[in-house]
């Protein structure tokens, strides 16, 4: 599932050893997790980008 991050979550927090996305920043995480994040207003649902735009937006 496809979040958008509504809150920065604090300095030196991760996320399976990964720092989390700032605020407004988008990531695909596990659906569970996701839906988790987004029922504590954390993160909301952010629409699935195209292949197409995923392409163009890591330069592929």
């Amino acid at each position: 599932m496809r979040i958008r991050m509504l809150v920065q979550m604090p300095p030196g927090g991760s996320r399976n050893g990964r720092p989390w996305p700032g605020k407004g920043r988008c990531e695909d995480i596990p659906t569970g997790e996701a839906r988790h994040l987004v029922a504590s207003g954390i993160a909301e649902e952010a629409p699935r980008r195209s292949r197409a735009k995923r392409e163009q937006e890591e330069g592929t």
